[in-house]
Parts: structure tokens; C-alpha cells; sequence
């Protein structure tokens, strides 16, 4: 089905033709133009946040504590080139293709890329089954996640894991060659990939049938069947563990939930119960969460553990540290009767053991909870929910002595994998402890600490209790602030910056800065992704921080919770020291490294300098960068095209000293908004951005100020400038002044005599997208004048958080990536200044004058009335 955006460019391009200049004949046909644009705008905005995850995904994944193989790579990469293209596309028909020269930068980069994958090709299965002792770590490519770690933790640390074995993915390639099921599913692919939730369903299902009834080929039946025999004989009474063990999975797209796990299964249901894992790949569920994760299913590929199921006596969780206190470095034990999932899914309350990660492994603390239930097999297959014998309910789930067995396990595993440690694990019936599963423990994630936060460090002064995590770790150091970019030539090595607002020109300092805060930014904006590339401890606050800690103060950050302390805290810096990350010196890692010189790194941050250019862009983020800034200029022109075509817009009815037309692009007016006289009124208007300008513009102490004293000097310079310049008269501008309004979005033109002014803003719930570009030139009175008017304008936006750029009569502001309430803020202090500004030409007679106006208006002292004198 077409998309409203696509409806748009077919109009869009039949306009074009039948006019040949691209202009609209109608209002309708204007106002699709608008449309359109700020539709490609909206895409491009969108495909620039998802661009940001993922190559915020890959940078986590060269911290090297995650397992992934070729297949993640492949998935990340397929998924940023996606998203790049988009950027590119949607900015050339934005811009009449302007930029044209990013497609060969996009694919210069794309052909990098492509000749590093050629050279190493995912590792095929040797055989559709495999023994858990066949397999290691570096199988995952075709024994998924699940297997791979079980066979390491078998073969490399002889530590027990259940019996079984793993069904490869060369098992999941029979099966469909066999069958023909890849050509099947493809004729019905377009199709299952909809939003109709009815007809996806439907899809599904029909899919999930089609995989369920058809045959697995004789000789890997035959092959599943023979395993069973040799690792379990004829005992008819083994139950069967099967869980998925898909090979795109990956440390954050989990798929957690996703796919089928089947517990006590009979040795008769075994075949069947593989199909219908296997087409749980077609869930009406996964393949949504899929989509919405820019998998592609023909990079997908499943492979199945087969493991005996333990009837545990009791089983529960082990984490080699604590989950959120990064200060908490021993062993943790949780522990139920039966078997795990109770445990896990938190329906009985645990023991909790905590074991010293020392060669005594000391039972440090030991609390037993009351466990009225259990849940453990059906012998006729399944599992069942049974009470507790009631003299075991509040007795603990291990002895002392297993207690340390187990936590030697969890200490060997965290020395392996070198680091932290996620263990399941069972105690079986002839007292032997297995585990089920081993992962790396989370410890990094920001939502983790967000929702369980350790108490602050006693004995230390917190300044700061909680914020966003940009960039994980803990540094420490002097403060230094950055209020300009100037300052960066003076930043000391090993400090702390501190700013009011993020800037990838920071990356000049990170590889000597020992941490950064700054009040606003974005978590996924280009100064975090190069804080995590450059390891630097970053956090984002909403704080006021430059109030509340001052420069040269010594200050530990602590960007795992959130939290700033005065002086050095020696406990947390101990704590973050860690061994070598076990996915380093892989040869996927390696792979995903060469890989990401041409994806992740950021070379152009100056939007200035003569390298920003589509030549200079060398990977995928400088081409978001470059695309992310060439369109805001291109919104920002809009008000351009609007100032050519009259009659066709909405007057707003206001009390206001200019005549202010709109132009709804959509969701800019109530749904119930009346149009009298081909008017509006200001309480039908829902645009967030506007309304705060208009709630500048019309704020009582700028809007009734009462006509400002006369300078004479001043009056005669306007009039002499209006009446002797040569050519002054074409250059003033139309008194029609122009706003291009939807629910997130502004485009605000005014033109009153002389003056010309434009603020270009997006203002939503999502950060990284929301900014504010401002505009201002011209005047009636002589250059000198002119321009100290554009200095005093500058001045008051420099204070107001806005960077300023000044060229002669015309003065640039920009600010970006702060929340939807500052971006409301800052357009009420823009409503004001353009009320504020009129007629101040005539006051600026002397150099005073710049810094008497600036200091009166960020005071709130709008009236002007005491004119400083000349020195």
C-alpha cells in the first residue's frame, strides 16, 4: 500500500511536470508542496535516530563483553546503509539535489565495506548435529549464542552442563531446502511485513502451519533420532529441554520472548517439537519485533539446543558481582526449590547467598525465605506447579559446601569470559550442580541503574544525584568549563568538562579528558557516540551544573549510576578496572573493527570547515552529520517559498504589530478549528513551537511597552540612510510575515520594512530531534548602526544558550538536542526579542549602546528607558 509519503511525491512530481518550474498552480497544490517537504524532513529526521543506534549498538560491541558473530555484523550493517541511503534521498529531493555527490560518497564507503566482508564469509556447520563437546565460542556463527556457550563451558572449564546436543543451522538449511519452504515464504514476505495487525496475524498463521506440516528430510530425523540413542540409550523416561538458539541474535536485540522454548518434551515429540520451534521464526510477534529491528530474515537462521532436563532439587541465578552496585564485588546466589523459572520470574522469593570472590570463598551472608511452591516435571511430559513438603518450605535450597562449589563456578566463568557473569544454574537429583546457561551480566546498561540505583557512597559530597548516561564509566579530575569553543585550547589534561550543552567539537579533548557533563544534550547524539568511542565518562543532566560546581573543584563522575562526587572516590575508580573483554582477539571481533573505521568514527564536526563537504564525508556518520545539518538549512529557506504566493493562507487573528499568515502542513489546528473571514484565532492553534512564540511575542512587558523615547541623532541617521543609500529602496522587504506550522514544527518569516528575521524549530518528546535555527538582518539605519544592533542581538542569545555567529547587518543562532520544556523556553524568549527589537536602530548611538540593550533584556527591563552616554 502506498504511504502518505509517497501519494505526496507522485503529486509533488506531477506538479513539476505540468508546470515545468516546480510551482504550484493552486493553493492546494502549494500546500501539498509543503507537505511533502516537511514529510521528507520528518524521514530524514527519523532514519538519522535510528542510524544513531545502531552505530551506538556496534561501539557497545567493541567493548568486546558481548557475543555476537558475523550474522549481527551483517544485520547492523544492512540496517545503518539503510537508513544512510534514506538520509541521503531524502535531503537531494529537499534540496533539488544539491547534493547529489553524497550517493557516490555512500557508495565509495558501501564498497569498503562490501571488499572487508568478501574476505571472510560466515563458517559453515560441519554436520546438521553436533555434541555439546564439539562445540566452542567461536561456533556461534552456526550453533547460536546458547550452544556455543555451553560447549566452551564443557570443554574449556570442565565445568558440568546438562547432557545434549545442539541441532545446527545446517539442520535449519535441510529442513528448508527440502522442503522448498525459502521460496514459499518469500511469496507471502511482502505481504507479512504489514501494520494491518488483522491481516499479519492471519499471515502468520498461515505461515506457521505451512512450516509445521511439512516433513523433516529422512536422514536429519534419523540423525536427531541417533543422537538421542547415543547419549541417552533406550530409557524411555528422559525429558527433553529444546530452546532456540537463533544466530542473529545478539546482545540487545535478544529476541528475549520471541521464539519458542519447550520443556519436557518425550522422546517421541522431540522432531515435532523442533518444527514447531522452528516456525516460531514466523510468529506474528517476531516477525514484527524483527522488522522494527531492521533484521533481514535472509541473514536469519535457527539453530536448537537439546538438552536433558535435570528434575532439579533446586536451581536459581548466580551473578559473578552485584547486578547495580558497581562498588559490590561479591558472588550472589539465588536459589528456589524445583526447577528455574520460578526463580527467574520472581513467583517465589529466593534464598539470597552472598560468597566473597576471594581464593576463601567465605560464606558472607546466608538469607533463607519461606518457599511454598515449586515447579518441577510431569512424567508424562510438561511441568507442573507443586506445594513445598511443608518441613522444607522455610529450610535453605544448598549446604554450605555447595554454596562455595557453586560460587567457584561463577569465579572461574567470570575469569574466562573476562567479565561479569548472568549464571543459571541447577542442583540435580544425585547432588551434582550443572549449569544451564552463562551470559554476560548487564552491568553497563543505564536503564539497569535507572531502576536499581545502590545508595550514594557514604563519606563523599554528592553534587549531582542522578542523570543520563552518555557514555559509561568513571573518571575523575579538575573542573574545567567550556562556554565557547575558544576555551577548548586551554582545557588540561585529565579534566573534567563541564558545559552547558553538548558538541561533537569536544572530540578534540576526549582523548586526555577524564569525564564530561554537560546540562543538555542527546544520548544517542554525535558527542555520546564519540564519548563511548573514545571511552570518556559522560553524563547528560538537566542540573544546573556550572551553578553548582565550580571550576578547579576536584570531582569523581560515576556514569554508571548517575551521580557526581566532590574529591576523588578511590572505591569507585578501583571498581571499573577490568581484565581484557573475551570477544577481543576473535576473529569476528576483528572483522566487526575493520568494519567500523568506515561506519562509527566522526571526522566532520565543523560545519564550517572547508573538509564538510560530501568528498569529506569517510563513513556512515559523517554522512548523517552532513545530512543532518544541509537539512535544517533547507527547512529553513522554506519561509522563501512562502513569501512568493499570496492569497492562499490563514490570517492569524491576533493583537500583534505585524500581519501574520499560516500555512498548516498538518496537525497545526485543532481538528475543530473554525475559519472565519479566512482567519484563525490563537487558541485554535495546537503547534508547539508557535505557541511559545506567540507566547513571547504577546508576554504583557514587551507586548504593551509604549513607544520608546526618540534619539534624534538615531532618527536622522534612519532617514538619511532611507533617502540617500543607493539601491536601499529594492531591498526592502514585503510587511506580510509567514508561519508554516505542524504539531512538532515552526517555520517563522517575518518581514516588517527593513527587518527580516526567520525561526526554524522542531519541538517534541524526542531529543536528538528537537532544534531551533534563528535568523536575523537588515535594518533602516546606517551600517554602524546595523550592526551594533546585530552585536546586542547576539549578545542576549549568547546568553540565553543559543550559538552566534555575526557577519556585518545579519546575525545566525542555532541550538539543538535539548528537551521539548528548554525548546519552549528559548522560542518564548524569541517571541519576545522580535517585539523587543523593532525600531531599535534609531537607540544604538554609541558602542555602550550593545551591551546596555543585551543587559537590559536579559533582565527584563524591556522599556530602554535610560540611553547610556559616549565616554
Amino acid at each position: 500500500m502506498p504511504t502518505i509519503l509517497e501519494n505526496l511525491r507522485k503529486l509533488f512530481t506531477d506538479i513539476r511536470n505540468r508546470n515545468g518550474s516546480g510551482q504550484p498552480g493552486n493553493p492546494s497544490e502549494m500546500n501539498t508542496l509543503f507537505r511533502f517537504r516537511y514529510a521528507l524532513f520528518k524521514e530524514l529526521l527519523a532514519a538519522n535516530s535510528e542510524l544513531l543506534t545502531a552505530l551506538s549498538d556496534m561501539d557497545e560491541k567493541l567493548k568486546g563483553e558481548q557475543v555476537f558473530g558475523l550474522t549481527y555484523i551483517n544485520n547492523q550493517l544492512n540496517k545503518s546503509l539503510k537508513h544512510a541511503f534514506q538520509m541521503v534521498k531524502s535531503l537531494n529531493v529537499m534540496s533539488g539535489s544539491k547534493h547529489r555527490d553524497l550517493y557516490a560518497s555512500l557508495e565509495r564507503i558501501n564498497g569498503q565495506i562490501k571488499t572487508i566482508i568478501e574476505e571472510r564469509k560466515a563458517e559453515q556447520a560441519p554436520h546438521a548435529i553436533m555434541p555439546y563437546g564439539q562445540i566452542l565460542l567461536k561456533d556461534a556463527d552456526w550453533a547460536g549464542g546458547k550452544n556455543a556457550n555451553l560447549g566452551e563451558i564443557k570443554n574449556c572449564l570442565n565445568i558440568p552442563v546438562p547432557e545434549g546436543f545442539a541441532i545446527t543451522t545446517k539442520g535449519f538449511h535441510d529442513f528448508f531446502e527440502y522442503n522448498d519452504l525459502k521460496e514459499e515464504i518469500i511469496k507471502q514476505k511482502n505481504l507479512i511485513y504489514v501494520n494491518e495487525f488483522d491481516l499479519l496475524n492471519s499471515l502468520s498463521a498461515e505461515t506457521l502451519d505451512l512450516v509445521k506440516a511439512k516433513p523433516l528430510p529422512p536422514e536429519l530425523e534419523q540423525e536427531i533420532l541417533l543422537a538421542c540413542e547415543k547419549i541417552w540409550g533406550d530409557d524411555p523416561t528422559v525429558l527433553v529441554a529444546m530452546r532456540s538458539s537463533a544466530v542473529g541474535e545478539d546482545g540487545d536485540i535478544s529476541y528475549a520472548g520471541q521464539y519458542l522454548t519447550l520443556l519436557g518434551v518425550t522422546r517421541s515429540e522431540i522432531c515435532e517439537a523442533y518444527k514447531s520451534i522452528i516456525a516460531s521464526l514466523y510468529s506474528a510477534r517476531s516477525l514484527s519485533y524483527r522488522s522494527s529491528k531492521g533484521v533481514y530474515d535472509e541473514d536469519l537462521a535457527m539453530a536448537v539446543a537439546c538438552l536433558k532436563m535435570v528434575d532439579s532439587q533446586a536451581s536459581g541465578v548466580l551473578y559473578t558481582r552485584h547486578p547495580y552496585d558497581i562498588t559490590n564485588e561479591n558472588i550472589l546466589i539465588n536459589a528456589v526449590w524445583g526447577l528455574g523459572p520460578y526463580a527467574v520470574d520472581g513467583v517465589v522469593t529466593p534464598d539470597a547467598y552472598t560468597v566473597s570472590k576471594d581464593e576463601h570463598l567465605a560464606l558472607l551472608e546466608k538469607n533463607v525465605a519461606v518457599k511454598p511452591v515449586q515447579l518441577v516435571l510431569n512424567t508424562k511430559g510438561g511441568v507442573e506447579e507443586r506445594p513445598v513438603a511443608p518441613e522444607q518450605q522455610g529450610a535453605p535450597c544448598l549446604e554450605d559446601e555447595q554454596i562455595r562449589t557453586l560460587a567457584g563456578y561463577g569465579a572461574v566463568l567470570e575469569k574466562h569470559y573476562k567479565c561479569p557473569q548472568d549464571v543459571e544454574w541447577a542442583l540435580a537429583p544425585d547432588g551434582n550442580l550443572l549449569i544451564l546457561q552463562s551470559r554476560p551480566l548487564k552491568i553497563q546498561s543505564p536503564k539497569d541503574f535507572c531502576l536499581l540505583k545502590a545508595a550514594p557512597l557514604e563519606g563523599y559530597r554528592l553534587l549531582i544525584d542522578s542523570s543520563e548516561i552518555a557514555s559509561q564509566g568513571v573518571g575523575n579530575g579538575p573542573v574545567f568549563y567550556v562556554r565557547a569553543m575558544e576555551d577548548l585550547a586551554n582545557f588540561p589534561p585529565g579534566g573534567v568538562l563541564i558545559s552547558r550543552h553538548s558538541s561533537p567539537e569536544y572530540v578534540l579533548i576526549m582523548r586526555t579528558c577524564g569525564a564530561i557533563i554537560v546540562e543538555a544534550g542527546s544520548v544517542s547524539g554525535h558527542m555520546a557516540a564519540l564519548a563511548r568511542e573514545f571511552n570518556v565518562p559522560t553524563i547528560i543532566t538537566s542540573q544546573p551544573v556550572m551553578d553548582r560546581i565550580p571550576p578547579g573543584m576536584e570531582v569523581t563522575v560515576d556514569a554508571y549510576t548517575g551521580r557526581v562526587y566532590e574529591g576523588t572516590v578511590s572505591e569507585l575508580l578501583a571498581a571499573v578496572k577490568k581484565d581484557e573483554a573475551h570477544m577481543k582477539g576473535t576473529p569476528v571481533y576483528e572483522q566487526l573493527q575493520r568494519i567500523a573505521r568506515y561506519v562509527i568514527p566522526l571526522n566532520l564536526v565543523n560545519p564550517d570547515a572547508p573538509e564538510f563537504t560530501p568528498a569529506g564525508c569517510a563513513t556512515l556518520h559523517d554522512l548523517a552529520r552532513y545530512c543532518h545539518e544541509f537539512s535544517y538549512k533547507e527547512m529553513f529557506q522554506i519561509s522563501d517559498l512562502a513569501s512568493k504566493f499570496h492569497g492562499w493562507s490563514l490570517k492569524l487573528d491576533a493583537p500583534l504589530p505585524m500581519d501574520i499568515h499560516l500555512i498548516d502542513l498538518g496537525n497545526g489546528l485543532k481538528e475543530e478549528a473554525t475559519v472565519k473571514w479566512n482567519a484563525v484565532k490563537i487558541d485554535e492553534i495546537v503547534s508547539v513551537p508557535f505557541l511559545a512564540l506567540l507566547q513571547g511575542m504577546l508576554n504583557k512587558d514587551v507586548h504593551g511597552l509604549e513607544p520608546r523615547p526618540v534619539n534624534f541623532s538615531g532618527l536622522l541617521s534612519v532617514m538619511k540612510e532611507q533617502t540617500l543609500a543607493p539601491g536601499h529602496v529594492g531591498e526592502r522587504f514585503g510587511d506580510r510575515s509567514y508561519a508554516i506550522i505542524a504539531d512538532k514544527y515552526l517555520n517563522f518569516s517575518s518581514r516588517v520594512g527593513y527587518h527580516y528575521s526567520v525561526v526554524d524549530a522542531y519541538c517534541g518528546e524526542t531529543i536528538n530531534k528537537n532544534y531551533i535555527t534563528f535568523t536575523f538582518k537588515g535594518g533602516a539605519a546606517d551600517d554602524v548602526r546595523k550592526n551594533r544592533r546585530v552585536r546586542a542581538i547576539s549578545l542576549i542569545l549568547d546568553r540565553e544558550g543559543f550559538k552566534v555567529n555575526v557577519k556585518g547587518d545579519k546575525v545566525d543562532a542555532r541550538l539543538q538536542k535539548y528537551p521539548k520544556s528548554y525548546i519552549e523556553s528559548r522560542m518564548d524568549i524569541l517571541g519576545r526579542l522580535l517585539i523587543f527589537t523593532r525600531q531599535l536602530d534609531m537607540l544604538m548611538t554609541t558602542e555602550q549602546s550593545v551591551e546596555w540593550v543585551a543587559e537590559n533584556f536579559v533582565a527584563g527591563n524591556y522599556k530602554l528607558v535610560a540611553q547610556p552616554t559616549a565616554a
